[in-house]
């Protein structure tokens, strides 16, 4: 379906709204999809919003994103970001645009975090607006 957008979440992002919220916010990952329906909604566009906290999940959703041929995944890999080099193996391995989505800005936080596979393999990356990111995220797909 061209006019769909895979939005898939990696670990802890279930606790959005619980965890660290002077990091990552007050919204929920459901307040942010709410928000992130409707915007699709006006687009055109169909959002299929998913979460886990296994790095298997996301690898076999972002296959079937390409087997249903979406438009574009928008990704939260989470803490995978800066571990997971079987997430940059599938990003690379599959032809629809991927696009790394952060609440933080990982740049200003620990070390660890400074490197991300993701993003050596992801069409480009938002991070550091909060839930904002989502949207941002969901305007760059739009116009892929």
């Amino acid at each position: 379906m061209a006019g769909l957008i895979y939005v898939l979440n990696g670990p802890n992002l279930n606790l959005l709204g619980l965890r660290e919220p002077e990091i990552y916010g007050h919204d929920t990952l459901d307040d942010i999809a709410g928000r992130m329906e409707d915007r699709a909604k006006q687009l055109g566009l169909e959002i299929d919003l998913r979460q886990s906290n296994h790095e298997g999940h996301l690898i076999d959703w972002m296959h079937e994103a390409q087997a249903r041929e979406a438009k574009a995944i928008l990704l939260n890999a989470g803490a995978f970001t800066h571990t997971s080099v079987a997430l940059y193996d599938a990003i690379r391995a599959i032809r629809t645009p991927v696009i790394e989505v952060h609440l933080s800005n990982p740049h200003t936080r620990e070390e660890f975090r400074h490197h991300s596979y993701v993003g050596m393999a992801a069409k480009g990356t938002i991070a550091g607006f909060g839930a904002l990111s989502y949207m941002l995220a969901l305007e760059a797909a739009a116009g892929l």
